[in-house]
This record gives C-alpha cells, structure tokens and sequence, in this order.
C-alpha cells in the first residue's frame, strides 16, 4: 500500500516514532541498514541519503562509491520488539547512483524489472515461500554451541518440541508487521523448525522473506537460542530448504491448471532446463551441496505431482491453488535473484513452449537415476553459471561477475 509522505509524518507522530531504519539488500542477500532522525524524512524521500557503496558486497568499487537510497514508501513498518515508547519503523529502499539513475547490482530493483516483464506479457507472478531453520543453544557469552534447542522430530508437540514458544512469537511479531504466516511446525531435525506463508506477489514475497529471517534471528536471542539458516548444520540430520511457490496469474485468476497444464508444464519445462545454470544463486555456499541428495532435498533434474524426491513438485489442489513447488533452494540463498531467475526461467519455457520430461514417480532419495543432475559442488555450479548464455541474458554482467568472484574466493578459503 502506498502511502504519502503527508501520511507518513502523520504516523510518525501518532506513534511516538524516533527511529528509522532504511533497508537494503546486498548481492549475497544480506540485509543492510541505515538509521536516520523522523525530521530527516522529507528530504530523505526527495533527495536520497549519501551511503559508501564500496563497503557493500557487490555495489561498487571506491573509486565510483557515491550511492544513495530512496525509500519505497510502500514498505514501512514498526518493529514490534523494538521499545514500545520511542517506536523504530523500517523501510526499505531502492539503490542509486547519484545522478539518480539505478545500480544495477541493487537486487530488489533487478526483480521490479523483471515482473513490469512479466505484467507486459500478461501474467502477475505470485510467490510462496517455506523456510526452515535450526534452533541451538548459546553459551554462557551468547554464542552458539551448535547443541540443538530440542530433540523433537516431525510436527512433535511439547515436551518433544521446545521451540514452540519461539515460533509462536515469531509468528504473532510478523502479523504485528501486516505479514501473515499460513502454519509453523517442528521438522525432521532436532532443533528444526519450519514456517510457511501465504502467496503475495513476488516482490512482497521476498520483501517478507528477508523481514522473516530477522525476526527468527531477533526472536529467538530474545529466547536466548541462535537461530542458523546454514543448508546442513548438522550432518547426521536433515538439511533445511527454502521452498518457493511459483504461480502466475492474469485478473486475479490463477493460470496454472491441472485440466489445462499446457502453460503450467512449459513453465516448470523452463526451469528445469536452466536448473544447473541457476544453481549457484539457489544454493550459494559449500554448505548447500552438502544438502542436496539427502532427506527428500532433490539432486536430479526432475518433477513430480506428489514425489517429494524430485527438484519441482506440482501438488494436485484447487485450481486457484495450483502452483509449482522449486525444492532445491536454500535459506542462503537472495531470494530476489532467486525469485528473478526462477520467473525468468519459467517464462523462457512458455515463450518457447518448451516440453516437459516425464514425471518421475520414483523415490530418487534411494534409487539411483538416469536423470540429469544439479551440480554435485560450488566449483561445478561457479563453472556451469559463468558460461551460461541463459544467466548473462538475465541478469547484469556486474551482478555476474561479482558472484561469480565472491563464491571463488569462498572456495579459496575452505
């Protein structure tokens, strides 16, 4: 929802607000923030506020480090765990250079362009997510010990689960933000936890995933526990996954049908012929190929209706329902690059009415397969993305590169 700066100044007021914080994304995801006085607003809203851009993964270099943020006034929110008198409220921002024209590297506005494409060819994308998380222990200064909270399993109920204070918390925290999760529950792993949330367009989408993870992350130190969304904290348990829902839409008015599959089957055709192309943005550190293949994480190219095995699942619901489900994506990964390469990928195979393989109705977690694979390490998805033509038609050559570089120099280390 929009609102004018008039509106605006208007809550600040009413809500004894004091703070503002004005957030971004880097390229790896990571969100950034600048606090700034309610006085400063105005002229914040007119003019952008100054930011070293070379300090930034993926920004700028220093010789060019002149960037500013314009807040998206659409985007504000008063942090509920933040202190009742003297509120904080939060926005978040497009990246510019100071002529006023967009960096290229900012993430959030790359997905703006990409579904005003999508709006051209008719279509709105609409974007679920399911996100899981460990739960662990601190010690006695406050770090993890990476013991995990509990050692409850699939939907366990108290005492097994004791995580479900923190997610009740975080949830209500969320509705208190205007964002609604759809179910939380205790997963397969001890410690593991998941909360899924209803479908919205795809830039509020990922708007909301990024406001989740720091509210789990806020949340569960207010509990005195360390909140990681690593792919495969532990190795002896299961990994966790960032599931997202893809569905398109024309009047309001799901377009995905299971009577009429036809734009449904060249949409997931589409992503599976780019899956190894985009892997490295879906699953962007070493940590995530430890994942995949193991605990109904997919590793094979592959689709299915109601095989948890396989890289998209499409569940047989509703028509207004019916959506594809990419399974392979993880919590580390920037979900705007994700959501942009996805929705790219989809619409590639529509465009080309690309045909989808056989569904694969075998359980892929036990069976060996003919299929074709994700990339099986980080090198083999850096050395499959830098040469892929589908990648550099995508996305801009800087955003490339400097992925391309910071996950180099991340194997370098390790």
């Amino acid at each position: 929802m929009n609102h004018t700066i008039q509106e605006i100044l208007e809550f600040i007021e009413e809500h004894d607000v004091k703070f503002i914080r004005l957030a971004f994304c880097d390229l790896l995801g990571n969100q950034k923030n600048i606090s700034v006085m309610p006085h400063q607003l105005p002229r914040i809203f007119e003019e952008g506020i100054l930011f070293d851009g070379s300090a930034i993964a993926g920004f700028s270099n220093i010789e060019a480090s002149d960037l500013l943020l314009m807040p998206d006034s659409s985007t504000f929110d008063i942090l509920p765990w933040r202190p009742q008198n003297g509120s904080v409220i939060r926005f978040f921002c497009s990246v510019h250079h100071t002529d006023k024209t967009p960096l290229q590297a900012d993430c959030r506005s790359l997905l703006k362009q990409r579904l005003a494409k999508v709006r051209q060819a008719g279509y709105q994308v609409l974007c679920g997510t399911e996100c899981e998380f460990y739960l662990f222990k601190t010690d006695e200064q406050g770090n993890p010990t990476w013991i995990p909270h509990d050692q409850g399993g699939y939907f366990d109920m108290a005492p097994l689960d004791k995580g479900e204070d923190v997610r009740r918390d975080i949830c209500l925290t969320l509705e208190e933000m205007g964002i609604e999760p759809e179910s939380s529950h205790h997963e397969q792993g001890p410690g593991q936890n998941e909360i899924d949330f209803q479908y919205r367009d795809g830039l509020t989408a990922c708007d909301q995933l990024i406001t989740f993870k720091w509210a789990v992350q806020t949340i569960s130190e207010l509990h005195g526990l360390y909140a990681s969304f690593l792919p495969k904290p532990i190795k002896s348990a299961s990994g966790s996954g960032l599931h997202i829902n893809l569905s398109l839409a024309q009047n309001g008015k799901n377009s995905f049908k299971l009577e009429q599959p036809d734009l449904l089957k060249h949409f997931i055709a589409g992503i599976l012929a780019h899956s190894k192309e985009m892997a490295l943005f879906l699953n962007p550190e070493n940590n995530s190929y430890q994942r995949l293949g193991e605990d109904k994480a997919p590793k094979y190219i592959s689709w299915s209706y109601s095989n948890r095995t396989t890289l998209v699942r499409v569940p047989k619901v509703e028509d207004h329902l019916v959506r594809c489900e990419v399974r392979n994506s993880d919590p580390l990964c920037n979900p705007y690059l994700a959501v942009n390469l996805l929705v790219a990928a989809g619409m590639d195979g529509i465009e080309k009415k690309m045909e989808l393989m056989e569904e694969c109705k075998t359980n892929l977690e036990i069976n060996q397969s003919a299929l074709d694979t994700l990339p099986k390490t980080l090198k083999e998805a850096i050395d499959i993305a830098k040469n892929s033509e589908f990648i550099k038609q995508t996305l801009p050559s800087s955003v490339i590169d400097y992925y391309v570089e910071s996950r180099t120099q991340l194997l370098c280390r390790q």
